[in-house]
């Protein structure tokens, strides 16, 4: 019992320091023996989220008695309605209990003692359907609870009670581990033998049987599964929050999906079956709206990780803290949220690694123009080989940008910026003879970011490519011509709101890159600098998933931090044996070591000091089956060289050879940061090329840049460190949370 409640008594320590963003942090001072020091009054506490955020209509509490009071003698009630028996001493000392019957909007907390000296505690409950932070929900929605033919991984949630698609209660299902290595349905009624159970042994160092309860339910409009190692004493049965049984580590490793769409219908959540992060003690959570193939709005994904953490706190009992996977969109996600929701997330590990969704829309954009100029040249004499077409674009070969491949940017353009393309075909899509339908494009599904741009309704777009130099390093390399780059300026041209092509360079709405950077949608490299990362990278050179993206991240940390010392890249061009249980447990090594760290010093250092050895930038080599941690061979600087074999005119690197490519607007001159929405402008200089411009064609190209090119000694429109927890409640454009609203005296 001693051992039990000292864990728990150091879970709480460690979610209220970790996680004070996202949960608890309610007042309080640490007396730094690992307690509180009490205050003259009582001083309450919401253990489960911000007091401002909470959800559903319940929440965690303590409340700390005066010196000299026994907690006992308080009483504690909530809008004037009684809730003092949810409230014990519980096993690790502490006063707490789960109140529940909050209304949505303003609740007022109040405990009285015997003296006379009470407090009060302002809470703020939203709706488990949401939304909490994201601003106005996208409609229309459809509820996909019920289910004709259920699966034991796809079970039945019954009818739908409203139109957030909230259910009357969870379901559960189970799974458990043969002994032969797979996963298989257990069945409550009918419980295979116990020595037919896989064990396994946590790492906390308890070994219990390998039964995994999955729990489903509906929360922000999306379902969700979490699933976690049983109870042994009881498989089917769950727990109160201060009574965590030994098979759950009170770890969370989040699941965060692919992909990038905007379905305004019920999906289903990601395989929250991981069997590495199970078989260690975590619970695996993952939501629909946290997979980007079917909801891709980063606010709206954070939002559904705040509420769900609340819920998993109030249920199960405190996070130590959390862990993340997820490619592709996954790792859009997890840079976002690191970004702009600090505590939220403790470390990530993504891999294909899209440094966000907005600046990777740029290249999408820039990819589809300049495929279209390149295809009106064919057979001309402006006409680019394939290696010139792939310095452009800074890719290691064209087809990155052009296609055929079906992960090509080129070919993808429409379904990102067209609103008559994705979204599920609802209904009323829009169409030039529907223009009151839904719209199909990144921005109107993130419309409560970035709000209309005028009557229309239309949301505001940041895209913009006003002075920008197609071919700028290009040209400067002596790769094209002089002609071929005043050329392609001039016939490039944008895209207008539709999506459709335009001979004029497309402007981002006023405001829209202001909202843009201000928001936090463009992640910054302050918090970045404050996270765990272990970025997988496989070496891909030929789609869009190609490597730059990782060193984008980087280079944003060392703009900031100087160093991106808590940032490391693992890339390898094989199948690594056993590489995410390898990347999986450095990580969990990494974040136990910071969590035992005592000391003053703040989360970055402990993090850079506690960073476990293996932890370090490696590629894999496929040749000896060995990981090699030397920077200049594995080229893991901020600064990778683009150096690889040439084969019949195309970059063909060789076994030792690990290029690392640019991007559309690093190729055209931005920094390797490649954060910029709408750059600022200056004049044209001719001492700015190593090309010679006839007066002919200095003429045409002053033409394309009336206004100048861009400059990128200077920030971008609007780029400015954004705040972090922002709102949308309010509107477009975000407002900062501020402080976690405290408790404060009350007669």
């Amino acid at each position: 019992m001693h051992k039990r409640t000292a864990l728990t008594r150091g879970v709480l320590l460690a979610m209220a320091s970790m996680l004070a963003a996202c949960g608890g942090g309610s007042g309080g001072d640490d007396d730094g023996n690992g307690g509180t020091n009490p205050s003259p009054v009582a001083e309450l506490k919401v253990l489960s989220n911000r007091a401002d955020l909470v959800s559903g209509g319940d929440a965690l509490i303590e409340v700390v008695a005066p010196a000299g009071t026994d907690p006992a003698t308080l009483k504690i009630d909530v809008n004037g309605a009684d809730v003092t028996n949810a409230f014990e001493l519980r096993p690790d000392g502490r006063y707490y209990g789960l109140v529940t019957g909050l209304t949505e909007g303003r609740n007022l907390l109040r405990a009285a003692s015997p003296t006379g000296k009470g407090a009060e505690l302002e809470i703020t409950n939203h709706p488990i359907g949401g939304p909490v932070i994201s601003g106005a929900q996208i409609t229309p929605w459809t509820c996909d609870t019920t289910v004709t033919a259920p699966t034991a991984n796809n079970p039945d949630l019954g009818d739908p009670l409203d139109a957030q698609c909230n259910i009357a209660a969870p379901v559960y299902r189970y799974q458990y581990r043969t002994l032969t290595g797979g996963f298989a349905p257990y069945d409550v009624a009918n419980p295979p033998a116990a020595d037919a159970i896989a064990k396994t042994t946590t790492d906390q160092g308890h070994t219990v049987p390998y039964i995994v309860r999955i729990e489903r339910g509906v929360i922000n409009r999306g379902k969700y599964d979490l699933a976690y190692l049983a109870d042994p004493s009881d498989p089917t049965a769950a727990w109160q929050p201060w009574n965590v049984p030994a098979s759950w580590n009170q770890k969370l490793f989040w699941k965060f999906g692919s992909g990038c769409d905007y379905r305004r219908v019920q999906g289903n959540p990601g395989n929250v079956m991981d069997y590495v992060a199970l078989s260690r003690g975590f619970m695996v959570a993952s939501s629909e709206m946290t997979q980007y193939g079917t909801h891709c709005n980063d606010v709206t994904s954070a939002e559904t990780v705040i509420m769900m953490k609340e819920h998993i706190i109030e249920k199960y009992g405190p996070i130590r803290y959390t862990m993340a996977d997820g490619s592709s969109g996954g790792a859009h996600q997890q840079h976002l949220h690191a970004s702009n929701y600090p505590g939220l997330l403790q470390g990530i590990l993504p891999a294909a690694g899209w440094q966000d969704t907005w600046t990777a829309g740029r290249e999408f954009a820039d990819c589809g123009l300049l495929k279209r100029y390149h295809d009106s040249q064919a057979g001309t004499s402006l006409d680019m080989t394939n290696m010139q077409r792939a310095l452009v674009a800074g890719h290691r070969w064209n087809q990155v940008c052009e296609g055929p491949a079906n992960t090509n940017m080129a070919s993808r353009v429409p379904f990102y910026i067209d609103p008559a393309v994705g979204c599920g075909d609802p209904d009323d899509q829009w169409s030039r003879s529907n223009p009151t339908g839904s719209r199909c494009t990144l921005q109107d599904f993130n419309i409560a970011v970035f709000g209309p741009r005028d009557a229309t309704g239309y949301a505001k777009s940041p895209l913009d490519n006003v002075g920008i130099q197609y071919g700028f390093n290009a040209l400067n390399s002596g790769a094209i011509s002089a002609e071929q780059f005043v050329a392609m300026n001039e016939q490039v041209g944008g895209y207008d709101i539709d999506g459709q092509w335009q001979p004029s360079r497309m402007q981002a709405d006023p405001g829209a890159a202001e909202i843009a950077h201000g928001s936090g949608r463009i992640p910054y490299g302050q918090n970045l600098g404050n996270v765990a990362i272990i970025a997988d990278v496989e070496f891909n050179i030929t789609e869009e998933h190609y490597d730059f993206r990782t060193w984008v991240i980087r280079n944003r940390i060392l703009a900031v931090h100087d160093d991106y010392d808590n940032h490391v890249i693992w890339r390898h061009k094989s199948r690594v044996p056993d590489f995410a249980a390898r990347r999986f447990d450095a990580m969990n090594d990494w974040l136990m070591r910071t969590e035992a760290d005592a000391t003053d010093r703040p989360l970055r250092e402990k993090l850079i000091a506690n960073k476990p050895d293996i932890a370090t930038d490696s590629c894999y080599r496929s040749d000896s089956e060995q990981w090699s941690t030397d920077p200049a061979y594995c080229n893991t600087g901020a600064t990778p060289n683009m150096d690889s074999t040439v084969v019949a005119g195309l970059f063909e690197p060789g076994v030792d050879e690990w290029p690392v490519f640019r991007d559309t607007r690093v190729a055209s001159g931005e920094s390797l940061a490649s954060d910029i929405m709408k750059c600022q402008l200056k004049p044209l200089n001719r001492g700015d090329y190593q090309a010679n411009f006839t007066n002919s064609q200095w003429s045409r190209l002053s033409a394309v840049f009336p206004g100048g090119v861009c400059d990128y000694s200077k920030p971008g429109v609007g780029q400015v460190a954004p705040d972090p927890w922002q709102t949308f409640s309010d509107g477009p454009g975000g407002k900062p949370l501020g402080p976690a609203p405290t408790s404060h005296a009350a007669a």
